[in-house]
């Protein structure tokens, strides 16, 4: 013969009592006990729809849903087990800005991949609220002149917002371009330093302060790294020694250097 199941019966008992004397059982109840935690399943039911209520001006983020409906549960026990009648009567209103603040604690101090302004972080979040509050009053869009009058701050603060949200999460390297069987690589099509750049911008610097040597000094340099000559060749075509020529190689390059870094 089955037994019946004494704690499904109080669970029963306890799905009809109001959220007033739940939570007078709960607070008698130590923190690890079956009766503790069945109150608790019993309140987070009831208060599901207020959850999502608070998730839904977020669900445009990059943040899956589920894992922010899983954030604002951890706030609504939170408010649970933290409740104290002596400042109020109503569990809705004080758990509905206990989850939003979960929320907003969430997307603040671990979705964000760059560092980024506290303030733009929470105007980020207050412009998501005030975009869906104003699309009703408004039936469409608001523009950010807009957005910016009704949470009192300046354009720029809603600018800034905005583009504090490029870092809120950043893409790998390695992640595919497609749902393909062999997707190409983000890194694989961004550009890398070019070496021929670095080397036109060198010849630049040169360039620039080359007129300012003698004119033989000049065309030692020219003939040494452009026409390739050894310096024995560059001493027959002037007619001195390899070592002068040595000489003036240095003291040309010597200048040129100082010249370019600002050591002159």
């Amino acid at each position: 013969m089955q037994l019946p199941d004494v704690r499904m019966s109080s669970r029963t008992e306890l799905r009809a009592l109001p959220d007033s004397a739940l939570l007078a059982q709960l607070r008698r109840l130590p923190r690890d006990s079956t009766g503790r935690e069945a109150i608790c399943e019993i309140l987070v039911s009831r208060y599901t729809g207020l959850v999502r209520s608070c998730v839904r001006p977020y669900l445009q983020s990059p943040e899956p849903t589920e894992d922010l409906l899983q954030v604002g549960y951890v706030g609504l026990l939170k408010a649970i087990n933290n409740f104290d009648p002596d400042c109020g009567d109503s569990l809705a209103a004080y758990a509905q800005p206990c989850i939003s603040g979960e929320i907003k604690r969430y997307f603040r101090d671990r979705r964000w991949q760059l560092r980024v302004r506290r303030h733009d972080q929470e105007l980020l979040l207050e412009m998501r609220v005030a975009e869906e509050t104003l699309t009703q009053q408004l039936g469409r869009t608001p523009d950010d002149s807009e957005l910016a009058r009704y949470l009192g701050v300046s354009d720029d603060d809603v600018r800034h917002a905005r583009e504090a949200h490029l870092a809120f999460a950043t893409h790998s390297l390695d992640a595919p371009l497609s749902h393909s069987d062999d997707p190409a690589l983000l890194g694989e099509i961004l550009g890398g330093d070019d070496p021929a750049v670095a080397h036109a911008i060198d010849i630049e610097a040169v360039r620039v302060h080359l007129d300012q040597l003698p004119e033989r000094e000049q065309r030692v340099l020219i003939w040494r790294f452009y026409g390739n000559l050894t310096q024995s060749q560059i001493g027959d075509r002037l007619g001195i020694s390899q070592m002068h020529v040595s000489r003036l190689l240095d003291r040309a390059l010597t200048y040129l250097r100082a010249q370019i870094t600002g050591a002159a």
